[in-house]
């Protein structure tokens, strides 16, 4: 009889994007045994990569007794994100899983072009559930002796002697717990009760030591163990307990995280603040110093200029005493040359007096010759 939870439900997100390598789901529990999914988003080795490839597999084999082996029927559905049905598998009846064989699926179970058609994917998220109905489990009836551990009938339920305390403990305190699981498989019980005294154990941790992933599979192991028949609402309170101290702590952890944040931050102002502190004095410092330097400089340069003024002055008063005598000397060469000119001018004077006397004395006698001398304007 199949119930209509699945037994295991796996999401994978961004599908499109997959590597055609395989894709393993982490473990879950079903029917007290452990279990995971092997999927081929672009199909398994036999599947010529056209079809998505599907399997379920026993987990954890290498810890089973040796000559385990489980009798399972079980399909698988494909859904999208509003969990619409793409496909369904044939129901597997009664396959044997064992040491030789230890994983069953489907090569071809849905064509990769119906997974690939626009808009059947929402979001690219493609979702896996498998219904699984354990029909038997047994472990060491390979005809190999396992290894022997005492146990102890308790309630119809074999339990190792290490776990009598706690499994006591339980029924006194919950007597009604395995009231509605009927199974006549000792194997089956004896499984079925391990996982329960590992949940109480996981759930029995200090809050801040549970992973996300350990309490999600605490949660489908408590659902696993409800629906064959254990009594467990105390058990599911204490989870709720658990997950509600977790993401208290969790929030507490993320606060803390804040926090430190906030205080590395600090001591980064406060370390940038104290070098800014130091630059500054070491900047009052230098402009100290510069300032010493400057006013000295000020008065070099104060001095440099009196100098250099001192000097200028010199230098023309001596200019000026060169132009002055160089002026002097043009001066007198020019006062000589006035002379000289004037001495030449006074002479050529003198010679046109002379002449003019002479030449009234020429005119005088040629009248009295009988000649008369005539100017040759006054002709004209």
């Amino acid at each position: 009889m199949w119930n209509q939870k699945p037994s295991f439900r796996f999401e994978i997100d961004n599908y499109s994007e997959k590597p055609s390598i395989q894709i393993q789901s982490k473990t879950f529990v079903a029917g007290g045994c452990e279990w995971y999914l092997n999927a081929f988003p672009k199909g398994g080795y036999l599947a010529d990569h056209d079809h998505f490839s599907l399997f379920l597999q026993v987990a954890n084999r290498t810890m089973l007794p040796t000559g385990w082996k489980r009798k399972v029927s079980f399909y698988f559905t494909l859904l999208n994100q509003s969990d619409k049905e793409l496909c369904r598998s044939k129901i597997v009846r009664c396959q044997v899983l064992d040491v030789k064989g230890p994983s069953w699926g489907f090569e071809k179970l849905c064509p990769l072009s119906k997974l690939q058609e626009n808009g059947v994917l929402e979001k690219d998220r493609l979702i896996i559930e498998v219904y699984i109905n354990l029909i038997e489990a047994v472990d060491g009836e390979s005809g190999e002796v396992p290894e022997k551990h005492e146990t102890v009938d308790m309630n119809g339920l074999k339990v190792l002697a290490s776990q009598v305390t706690l499994v006591r403990k339980i029924f006194a305190e919950h007597p009604d717990i395995a009231l509605g699981f009927k199974s006549k498989n000792q194997v089956l019980k004896t499984a079925y009760m391990n996982v329960l005294i590992g949940l109480i154990n996981t759930l029995n941790k200090p809050s801040h030591n549970h992973s996300e992933a350990e309490l999600t599979k605490a949660d489908s192991e408590l659902s696993e163990l409800e629906e064959v028949g254990f009594k467990l609402d105390w058990l599911k309170l204490k989870l709720e307990d658990v997950i509600l101290e977790r993401k208290k702590a969790d929030v507490y952890g993320n606060k803390v995280i804040q926090l430190e944040e906030r205080m590395k931050n600090l001591e980064q102002m406060e370390n940038k603040m104290k070098r800014s502190i130091v630059e500054c004095f070491l900047e009052r410092k230098k402009a100290k110093d510069d300032g010493s330097r400057v006013k000295t400089l000020e008065e070099r340069v104060n001095n440099l200029e009196v100098v250099d003024s001192s000097f200028r002055m010199d230098c023309l008063k001596s200019k000026f005493g060169g132009v002055s005598l160089e002026k002097k000397k043009v001066d007198d060469a020019d006062a000589s040359r006035v002379q000289q000119l004037e001495e030449n001018l006074k002479n050529l004077e003198e010679i046109v007096s002379d002449l003019k006397v002479k030449l009234d004395q020429g005119k005088e006698k040629n009248s009295c010759d009988g000649f008369l001398l005539v100017d040759e304007d006054e002709v004209a």
